[in-house]
Order: C-alpha cells, then structure tokens, then sequence
C-alpha cells in the first residue's frame, strides 16, 4: 500500500462540515468520492481533525493510501482538482508519506483563526469569511482575557454539549490578536481543541471586549467549568483551520 498525504483549501459554507453525514454534503466525501473514481478503487480519507458546518480551512490536512503508486503527482493534482472546484475546493499539495504517518495522530499542533470584521457596514469581498460586529471592540481588552487561557487548564466551559472527548483539559500554547483597519483576527494554536472550543473562546472574548462582561466575569466563567454560563459561540462563518503541524 502506498499512503499519501494532501494539503486542502475550501469554503465550509455549503457544507455540513467536513466529516461524512447521514445526510448533507461533506468536504471528506466530496474528496473520498472522487479519489476512489480517479483512482479505482475504495478509498477511505481520514482528516487531520473534523471542522463544523460553515468553517472554513486554509490547509486541512488528511491522507489515505491506495494499492498503486501514483506515478505524476502533479498531472494527479490537477486531476483531481478538475472535479472538485467547482465547490470552491482545492488541493493545494500532495506528498507521499511513509505508513506510520498519520492525518490526525500524527499533528503536533494545530493553528485556527478567527476573523472579526468590526465596522459599519456589512462586508461583500468577506461575506461569510468573517464575523460582523457594529459595536467598537475594545481589542486592549481581548488581549488581557486571552491571556487567562493560555497554558494547560480545563476547558469545560468552552466545550459544546455533543464534544466526546474524553477530557476536557487542553493546553493553549499561544493567542495572538491582530486588529487593523477594522479587521481583527484572533489566532490560537494548541495539540488539539474540544468541539466548539474556538467559537466558544471567541463569543467569550467578544462580550469582554463590548463590555458586557469585566476581566473578573470573564475569569469566573472561564473557571465555573459550567457550559451554561458561557457567552454565545461565534459564528462559524469567521472560523478557518489555518495549518497542521507534523
């Protein structure tokens, strides 16, 4: 068997996410699909981490393996990239790997970003690539609530009601926040993340940013563990997996 790795781009915002589904079209299936046509036989993509319904990914990584070696794998590249434009997917490289590597167990960190579009009007270039909000945000005031997350804590707050993880507890490695011109992204890389977590952070930092909450509000529901006391999750739409690291 010869296993291979593939980089992928894609807009989430027609999909039901990336994993496959009983119902809905799934970034996984799109690829899996059309890897088994151009190839010819079963095959099975396994992904580095699933995203939700409307997130988006600058460089999801996954890989699968198949029975022949493929032989050019740039003409493959753009093989199978003829099939799935079109749904505002790319595959934006392909390697091939030894067999102990692995999408998912295999990543040492992984990197999303949030964008917020904090101005007036609505966007139209950015439309559903990032978060809307009106009212000014206080970014000084971001940055310090960022700070409480940093390290190995317990994330239960943050965490959605269908995650199955087995623990709550993740290490936050960085949160970089960036605000220019109206735009403000939030970068935060970790291992691995719990289900909702980003969005979770982001509606979090959001209320400490508007005012609605003070530092010692955001500190007190960060360590209730009470998923109940949580601010409303941001949209998906601003959400983008940014890179795997290996």
């Amino acid at each position: 068997m010869h296993r291979y790795q593939i980089l992928i781009e894609y807009v989430g915002t027609n999909f039901v996410g990336w994993q496959i589904q009983s119902k809905g079209k799934s970034v996984q299936k799109l690829i899996q699909t059309k890897l088994s046509k151009l190839l010819k036989e079963k095959i099975f993509l396994i992904g580095s981490g699933r995203t939700d319904a409307g997130v988006h990914a600058i460089e999801q990584s996954a890989h699968f393996e198949c029975k022949k070696e493929i032989q050019k794998l740039d003409k493959f590249l753009k093989s199978i990239n003829y099939f799935i434009n079109d749904m505002n997917v790319s595959i934006i490289n392909i390697k091939k790997k030894n067999l102990n590597f692995h999408a998912r167990f295999s990543a040492k960190q992984r990197i999303y970003k949030y964008v917020i579009l904090n101005r007036l009007s609505k966007p139209s270039i950015e439309k559903e690539r990032g978060w809307h909000i009106i009212k000014k945000l206080d970014v000084s005031l971001m940055k310090k609530g960022a700070k409480k997350l940093l390290g190995t804590k317990d994330f239960s707050t943050f965490r959605s009601s269908n995650c199955n993880a087995k623990s709550p507890i993740r290490t936050m490695k960085s949160i970089k926040i960036k605000a220019m011109r109206g735009r403000i992204e939030i970068q935060f890389k970790s291992q691995s993340f719990l289900q909702q977590q980003v969005r979770s952070m982001v509606g979090c930092l959001k209320y400490l940013a508007e005012k609605k909450w003070d530092l010692k509000k955001f500190d007190s529901v960060f360590k209730s563990r009470k998923r109940v006391l949580c601010a409303p999750p941001a949209p998906a739409e601003g959400l983008f997996l940014e890179k795997v690291i290996y």
